[in-house]
C-alpha cells in the first residue's frame, strides 16, 4: 500500500466487524492496519454507522493481538500491571504524554545507536577483519563443497548481500544485548 503520502486516510468499521479503507476501495484486516502503522501511514478509523473515531480502541485491539499471538511478547507484566493501576490515579492525565514523549525518545536514541554502529563498522579494523576472514573461509569452504563457489565470483551484490545480512545479525544481536540490558 504506498498511502504513506501524508494525508490521513479513513478507514470505516462497519457492524460486521470488516474494515474499509476508502483511500484504496478494499476491505482490510486488522494485520493491513498495523502493517500500515509500521509504514508510517496516518489513517484514521471510524464507525461507519456513528461516524464515531473508534481509532484508540482499533489500535488497542492490534496491541493485543500482537501480544497474545504467541511470538515474544514486548510488554512485561509489571509494566502492565503499573499501568492499569494509573487508571483513575490524579496522574492518570499525564502518563499519555509521558509515554508518548519516552516512545519518541526511545526511537530517536535507537536510530542513533543503529548509525553509530553503522558507522563505526565502516572504520573498525576488527569488522574488517572479519571481512576477511569470512572471504578467506567461504573460498576455502567452496575447495572442498563443489559448487559453492558457483556463484557469481565476481559480482559485488551478492558479497554485499553476504554483507548486509552479516551487518543485520550483528545489528539484531546487539539490540537483544540492548533489550536484555534495558530490563
Amino acid at each position: 500500500m504506498s498511502e504513506a503520502s501524508g494525508e490521513t486516510v479513513i478507514i470505516k468499521k462497519y457492524a460486521n466487524r470488516r474494515l474499509y479503507n476508502t483511500k484504496s476501495s478494499s476491505y482490510i484486516t486488522l494485520d493491513h492496519l498495523a502493517k500500515m502503522t509500521r509504514e508510517g501511514v496516518d489513517f484514521k478509523v471510524l464507525d461507519a454507522k456513528t461516524g464515531t473515531d473508534i481509532t484508540h480502541s482499533i489500535l488497542t485491539q492490534i496491541i493485543m493481538e500482537e501480544e497474545s499471538g504467541g511470538g515474544e511478547q514486548m510488554l512485561p507484566v509489571n509494566f502492565l500491571r503499573q499501568l492499569i493501576a494509573m487508571y483513575g490515579n490524579s496522574m492518570q492525565s499525564l502518563v499519555p504524554h509521558y509515554l508518548e514523549a519516552s516512545m519518541d525518545n526511545f526511537r530517536s536514541n535507537q536510530t542513533k545507536l543503529r548509525e553509530a554502529f553503522e558507522a563505526s563498522l565502516g572504520a573498525n579494523p576488527l569488522a574488517k577483519l572479519a571481512q576477511q576472514n569470512f572471504a578467506m573461509f567461504k573460498a576455502a569452504a567452496s575447495a572442498f563443497v563443489p559448487g559453492l563457489g558457483d556463484e557469481k565470483t565476481d559480482a559485488k551484490e551478492g558479497g554485499r548481500e553476504d554483507e548486509i545480512a552479516a551487518l543485520r545479525a550483528q545489528m539484531a544481536a546487539m539490540q537483544e544485548k540492548l533489550d536484555k540490558l534495558g530490563k
